[in-house]
């Protein structure tokens, strides 16, 4: 690795860039029989917690808040059948600038209070990937890969919602298999990152072009913290938005800088380190990501996509 690589600046923002490809080709499961005869339902949650189409938006991001959930299936009050999905990569959405905005700034001229007022329909994803309930954990983990989405909900034949399986419950069974790789092996090391001053609204909308989930917070070279998709959700979720709203136009809420939002908690890892002992830290801290340092710098970044790529590749 070469250590001579830096963060450069660029308006306002800064992006790392090191040696290393995070694509490392298809993923193949023919030398996984065990994993392959799983059944999905044996790792998946059963006990959904979701929502009705008329639910508000508030209310949603209310109800994901306090389960600490990054989705919320949308289904019908009395027959349970899928209607879609809320994430909190649409709540961002909405506020930040990406096509869900239009809902914030045309139908309600910037309005936020309006706005997540209406019904959670309005926002959320109607075309939802799903698979059965005799899914196989491999397949699964190849899904989760091949589309790049961090949960499926699982249905019977007649569309009603029987569960929902994360990455992070693939990782942790695929994680119980001993891996000789590396955390530099696998973490990205082409990383957008972005300053602890600039404004939420910045980095909001720097989440919703690249389809990134978060963003390692810099200064000085030096790791600040992380700030993720669900930080900001958790934003509007506890009610602090509303004790520092005074218009209740978005712009106000999402000018505050992103410190403002980034915990004090930073969990990191070496590079060096095992993917397992990566997994184990994952799930030990309940995080999606740790920031892979070396020589107190930031240079990469794994995150539970990684892990689910790299165990399934075996």
């Amino acid at each position: 690795m070469n250590r001579n690589n830096r963060i450069n600046e660029r308006q306002g923002d800064r992006q790392l860039r090191l040696p290393g490809n995070s694509d490392r080709g298809p993923v193949n499961f023919e030398s996984r029989k065990a994993v392959r005869e799983g059944e999905i339902m044996a790792i998946a949650s059963t006990e959904v917690v979701s929502v009705p189409p008329t639910m508000t938006i508030i209310g949603a991001i209310e109800k994901m808040t306090e389960c600490g959930f990054r989705r919320l299936p949308v289904t019908d009050a009395g027959t349970h059948r899928l209607r879609g999905i809320v994430t909190a990569g649409d709540i961002i959405d909405m506020m930040g600038g990406g096509n869900k905005f239009n809902l914030v700034r045309k139908k309600h001229a910037g309005n936020l209070l309006a706005a997540i007022n209406e019904n959670v329909r309005a926002i959320m994803t109607e075309k939802v990937l799903t698979i059965g309930s005799d899914a196989k954990i491999a397949d699964t983990a190849s899904l989760i890969v091949e589309k790049r989405i961090g949960g499926l909900p699982i249905v019977d034949a007649g569309e009603v919602l029987v569960g929902i399986v994360t990455e992070r419950d693939v990782m942790k069974v695929l994680s119980s298999e001993r891996s000789p790789r590396l955390v530099e092996e696998i973490m990205s090391t082409s990383l957008k990152v972005t300053g602890p001053e600039t404004p939420i609204g910045e980095a909001t909308k720097e989440m919703i072009t690249h389809h990134f989930r978060r963003l390692p917070v810099v200064k000085d070279d030096v790791l600040y913290g992380i700030i993720t998709a669900t930080d900001i959700m958790k934003y509007l979720g506890t009610g602090q938005v509303f004790q520092r709203m005074v218009t209740g136009n978005v712009a106000e809420v999402m000018a505050l800088p992103v410190r403002t939002l980034v915990s004090g908690n930073l969990h990191t890892i070496d590079p060096k380190k095992n993917i397992n002992e990566a997994a184990r830290e994952m799930l030990a801290r309940n995080v999606g990501a740790l920031p892979v340092i070396e020589d107190a710098k930031l240079v990469g970044l794994v995150t539970e996509f990684d892990l689910v790529k790299a165990f399934a590749r075996r």
